[in-house]
C-alpha cells in the first residue's frame, strides 16, 4: 500500500503581515510500518529564507521567512509513504511491569539511554498522584506490561469523551482528566501522564490517521485527520504504539510523522510575525491510497 498524503494549512490575517519566521514539522518520518519515499513543502507566498535541519529526537524541521507584505500565508506538505506489510504481531505478555520501572535506569545502551529521557515530566506533562492511582488500576503487581498497557489504553478510551469543543490546544492535562473529555492531543497526553506518573517511559507521537467513509458513501477530499497516539518504552522489546482515541494498537492505518515528550515538540506549524492583527486558521489533510 503507498499512501498519498496531502497536509494544508492556511493561515488568514486581517491586516499584513510584514515579516513572518516559521518552522514547520510536516515531513513523515521512516518507521518499522512504512517507509518515507518523497516530500515536499510548498509555500506561499515564496520565503525569502528557507533551511532544515534535525531535532533533538531526530523529526525533519523546516525553518523559513516571508519578508513581503501578506494577508494569507499557505503551507502545503506533500508526501508519499510505503506501507511494509501487517503491522508486527503485539509482543506475547512476558516482563511485569515493575521490572520495566527497575531495569530502565541500570540500562545503558542507546535505546535504554534514549528511553529513559521520557520518563519525567515535560513543558506540557507534570506528574500528578491522581495520574498513578488511576495508571496503577491497570498496572496491579505482577502484571505484565504489555497486558497492562492494552488495559490502561481501552479504559482511557472508555472513560473520556471525544469531544473537540471541551478542549484547545493549550488545556492541561489535568483539566482535561477532570473533564474526561477533550481530542487526540489530550487523551495522549493523559495517558502519557499516567505512565511518566508510575516511573515508565512514554512519548508522544504525531501523525496521519487514514478515515473510512460510511458504507455506500464516497470518500471525501480532506476527510483524514492530523493525530495523535503515544509510545510506551519496554526493555527487550522497544517502543510500542498505543491509540487510546480509538483503543488500536497503530497499524497500516497510522503514518507516523513526528514524536517528542508532548505536542509542543512536534507542532505541525509555528513561528512569530509582524503584523497580522486577528487571523483564522484552517487545516486539511488528505490521505489517499494510490493502490486504490
Amino acid at each position: 500500500m503507498i499512501y498519498r498524503i496531502v497536509h494544508r494549512t492556511t493561515y488568514r490575517y486581517k491586516y499584513p503581515v510584514s515579516v513572518g519566521n516559521h518552522v514547520a514539522c510536516l515531513k513523515p518520518r521512516s518507521s518499522p510500518r512504512h517507509q518515507l519515499t518523497r516530500s515536499e513543502l510548498c509555500i506561499q507566498p515564496a520565503p525569502a529564507t528557507r533551511t532544515e535541519r534535525r531535532d533533538f529526537f531526530g523529526n525533519l524541521l523546516c525553518f523559513f521567512t516571508v519578508q513581503e507584505p501578506h494577508r494569507e500565508l499557505l503551507v502545503e506538505a506533500r508526501s508519499e509513504v510505503i506501507m511494509k506489510g501487517k503491522r508486527p504481531a503485539w509482543p506475547q505478555p512476558v516482563l511485569a511491569w515493575e521490572q520495566a520501572v527497575s531495569s530502565l535506569p541500570d540500562d545503558h545502551s542507546a535505546a535504554g539511554l534514549d528511553a529513559y529521557q521520557f520518563r519525567f515530566e515535560s513543558p506540557r506533562i507534570r506528574l500528578r498522584p491522581e495520574f498513578a492511582s488511576y495508571a496503577l488500576e491497570s498496572f496491579t503487581p505482577g502484571r505484565p506490561m504489555t497486558e497492562a498497557l492494552l488495559d490502561l489504553t481501552a479504559r482511557i478510551h472508555r472513560d473520556f469523551r471525544f469531544d473537540s469543543k471541551a478542549t484547545n490546544v493549550r488545556t492541561p492535562p489535568e483539566e482535561v482528566f477532570k473533564k474526561r473529555r477533550g481530542v487526540c492531543q489530550d487523551f495522549a497526553h493523559v495517558q502519557i501522564a499516567c505512565l511518566r506518573s508510575i516511573n515508565l517511559a512514554a512519548r508522544y507521537v504525531s501523525g496521519y490517521l487514514r478515515t473510512h467513509p460510511p458504507p455506500g458513501q464516497p470518500r471525501l477530499v480532506g476527510a483524514d485527520v492530523s493525530h495523535a497516539w503515544l509510545s510506551a518504552y519496554c526493555p527487550d522489546i522497544g517502543w510500542l504504539d498505543l491509540d487510546p482515541t480509538n483503543n488500536v494498537v497503530p497499524s497500516n492505518g497510522h503514518v507516523t510523522l513526528a514524536w517528542g515528550r508532548d505536542y509542543g515538540d512536534v507542532s505541525p506549524l509555528r513561528g512569530l510575525i509582524l503584523g497580522g492583527g486577528a487571523h483564522t486558521l484552517r487545516v486539511a489533510v488528505d490521505m489517499e491510497p494510490l493502490d486504490s
